[in-house]
C-alpha cells in the first residue's frame, strides 16, 4: 500500500475502504489479502470490529499494524448501521468505500471508481460491479449491476430480479443511472454521507442503503453503477437468506423508507397497496409451510406502526423536498412484483423488458463502447 504522500496528484482522490466486522474471522482470513493488494495511490484501510469474540481482534492486531491502515475496535455489536455510524466517527477521506468483509476486488476497483468520482461532481454515490464469489460468470444477488426500484418501491437490480440473476455477458457495460447502490461495496462521497444524515440507526441491516442513497437523490446528488470496477460477493455472511429476522428487517425497514421517503400524495397509496402485498407474502409463507416468516412480517407491521411517530418528525424536520418517485433516477414505471408468477416466457419478456429499461439508464459506454446516451432513465 503506498503511502498518501506518494500521492501528488489532485487526480487521486482520498479513498477510505471501510470493513465492517463482526466474528468474521473466516472471511477476513479469505478476502481482506485482496482488499490489501488494492493499486491505487492514495486510500486508507479501516476494519471497524463490533465487539468480536472469534479471534478477529487477534488476528487483526498482526495484519493492521501499518501505515494507513486503522483498526477501530467498539465495545458492543452495534449492527450494520450502527457500526458504520460509529466507527466512522473521525475517519478523514474524500470518499468512504463501504465493503462487506466476504467480498474479493481487483488490484485496479479503486481508479474506475475515482475516475468517475472526478468527472462528474453531481456523484454522491457509486457501485461496482458486483459478481457472486460461487458463480463468477453471474451478477451477485445484493447489488449485481446496479440497484433499481419499481412503481411501489420495491427494490431489484440491473442483472438480478427476486432470486434470478443473469450470467454477466458484457451486457451492462458501462456508466448506468441507478436509484440504490449495493451495501456490499457502497463508496460515497464522505461530505455527501454525512450531510444527508447517514445510515439510519433504527435499521440495524437491511434496505439502510436504499434509504441513504433516496436521501441522497433528495439532496441534488445522482448515483451511478461502474461496470470496469468489478468485485465479487460471497453474500450471506450476516444473516442467511432463508433467516425469519432477515424476512423482518427487510419487510419493516422496506416500510420504513417508503413512510420517510415518500411525496406527500404517493404515501397511503403506495404504502397501502405494499401493506396488502405483504399480507399476500405471509399467506404465500404460510401455504409453504412456513409460518415463522409470516409471524416476522407480523411483528414487522407492528414495529412500522409503532415507529410512525417518529417518522413523522422526520418528515418535518428534513431539509430536502420529496419528488414524486417518477422524477428520480432508476425507477421502473412497472412492478416487479408479478415477476414469480409469471411463468418462463413471462419471465423472459419481462427480463428483456428491463434490460431495454437498463439501457435507458446508460450514461456512458464502457471504453471502446458505441454510444454516450442522455435521458432521464424514467420511462413514461
Amino acid at each position: 500500500m503506498k503511502s498518501q504522500a506518494q500521492a501528488q496528484s489532485t487526480d487521486f482522490l482520498h479513498f477510505a475502504v471501510v470493513v465492517l466486522n463482526w466474528n468474521g474471522l473466516e472471511h477476513l482470513q479469505r478476502y481482506l489479502p485482496s482488499v490489501l493488494a488494492t493499486d491505487y495511490p492514495n486510500w486508507t484501510l479501516v476494519v471497524i470490529d463490533n465487539a468480536s469474540t472469534d479471534g478477529s481482534k487477534e488476528w487483526l492486531s498482526g495484519v493492521m499494524e501499518v501505515e494507513n491502515r486503522k483498526t477501530v475496535h467498539l465495545e458492543s455489536n452495534f449492527g450494520y448501521t450502527g457500526g458504520y455510524m460509529e466507527g466512522l466517527q473521525g475517519v478523514e477521506a474524500d470518499v468512504y468505500v463501504l465493503l462487506n468483509s466476504d467480498v474479493e476486488v481487483q488490484a485496479d476497483w479503486l481508479q474506475p471508481l475515482n475516475r468517475a468520482f472526478l468527472q462528474d461532481a453531481s456523484v454522491g454515490a457509486l457501485q461496482p460491479k458486483i459478481l457472486s464469489d460461487r458463480q463468477r460468470d453471474s451478477f451477485e444477488y445484493a447489488g449485481a449491476a446496479g440497484g433499481m426500484v419499481d412503481s411501489l418501491g420495491y427494490p431489484f437490480c440491473i442483472g438480478r430480479v427476486f432470486e434470478d440473476l443473469e450470467k454477466d455477458l458484457g451486457q451492462y457495460q458501462g456508466v448506468h443511472r441507478i436509484f440504490w447502490a449495493s451495501g456490499a461495496c457502497l463508496a460515497v462521497r464522505s461530505k455527501v454521507f454525512w450531510e444527508c444524515g447517514g445510515l439510519d440507526r433504527r435499521y440495524f441491516a437491511h434496505m439502510e442503503e436504499i434509504d441513504l442513497c433516496w436521501r441522497i437523490q433528495r439532496s441534488g446528488k445522482v448515483l451511478r453503477s461502474v461496470s470496469e470496477s468489478v468485485v465479487y460477493h460471497l453474500g450471506g455472511g450476516s444473516l442467511a437468506y432463508g433467516s425469519p429476522r432477515k424476512t423482518f428487517l427487510n419487510f419493516r425497514n422496506s416500510l420504513f423508507t417508503l413512510a420517510q421517503n415518500l411525496h406527500v400524495s404517493e404515501c397511503f397509496p403506495k404504502i397501502f397497496a405494499r401493506l396488502v402485498l405483504d399480507g399476500v407474502a405471509g399467506v404465500y409463507f404460510v401455504m409453504k409451510k412456513e409460518p415463522r416468516h409470516t409471524w416476522a412480517i407480523l411483528r414487522a407491521h407492528a414495529a412500522f406502526y409503532a415507529a410512525l411517530p417518529t417518522i413523522y418528525r422526520l418528515r418535518q424536520n428534513s431539509p430536502w423536498p420529496r419528488p414524486r418517485m417518477a422524477e428520480l433516477e432508476g425507477v421502473w414505471s412497472g412492478s416487479v412484483w408479478t415477476y414469480p408468477g409469471l411463468g418462463k416466457e413471462g419471465k423472459q419478456r419481462m427480463a428483456a423488458r428491463l434490460r431495454a429499461f437498463a439501457d435507458l439508464l446508460l450514461v456512458k459506454e464502457a471504453p471502446g463502447g458505441p454510444r454516450d446516451s442522455g435521458g432521464s432513465g424514467n420511462p413514461g
